[in-house]
């Protein structure tokens, strides 16, 4: 009886899985007036290049919401430098979660790291469950943008996930890039020869957003 019960659930689930995966690409409801943003920071470039998307979007995207690694100080500063000019009315939440993977890590124990980061996402998407989760290339996405999915697949928020690869990837998409691909609502790519690898995505054209 348990077998068939947890056979079921994982039919439903495999169902419920498919149509999300499929409706990936629907647009938003144009009912919604304005749509909270959580941006996953990181080192570096990173968090430079998602505080100018976040400075291009309309001030209808609000409230912002802000992911770093526990030990990404840097990314801390930059955000409170861009929302103490945003207007001091601008009221922000900042979420820290382990890093999935550090510099020179062997990739057997990122499985392990990226696991714990898993967990830590969990309550984050739980709390502020977001109309959009905007991502940039950095590893920290990852963990968030599968509890993204997995809360998507249960009905419990319908998040949409916005990938902009870096930059800097010119010709080549990041290993984050590369993951989320097939899941993310939208994938911008900044320069056109990336469309050539991955012709879903959809090019700036030298714009932000």
């Amino acid at each position: 009886m348990a077998f068939l019960l947890i056979t079921g659930l994982l039919v439903l689930f495999a169902i419920r899985l498919f149509y999300v995966l499929f409706h990936l690409q629907e647009k938003p409801s144009k009912s919604l007036k304005t749509r909270s943003v959580l941006a996953v920071a990181g080192s570096g470039g990173h968090t430079t290049e998602i505080v100018r998307l976040l400075s291009s979007l309309p001030s209808t995207f609000r409230p912002h919401s802000y992911v770093v690694a526990t030990s990404d100080k840097m990314s801390v500063k930059k955000i409170e430098s861009f929302e103490s000019t945003e207007g001091s009315e601008n009221k922000f939440t900042l979420y820290k979660i382990p890093r999935s993977r550090e510099v020179s890590q062997s990739w057997g124990s990122t499985i392990i790291t990226t696991f714990h980061a898993c967990l830590a996402s969990f309550p984050i998407m739980w709390k502020s469950r977001p109309d959009i989760l905007l991502c940039n290339g950095p590893g920290t996405c990852i963990p968030l943008c599968i509890v993204a999915l997995i809360y998507k697949v249960l009905g419990i928020c319908a998040t949409d996930i916005v990938f902009v690869e870096s930059m800097c990837r010119v010709t080549t998409m990041s290993l984050s890039g590369k993951i989320l691909y097939p899941f993310a609502n939208r994938f911008y790519v900044q320069w056109p020869q990336l469309l050539q690898q991955y012709p879903h995505a959809i090019y700036l054209g030298g714009r932000l957003v």
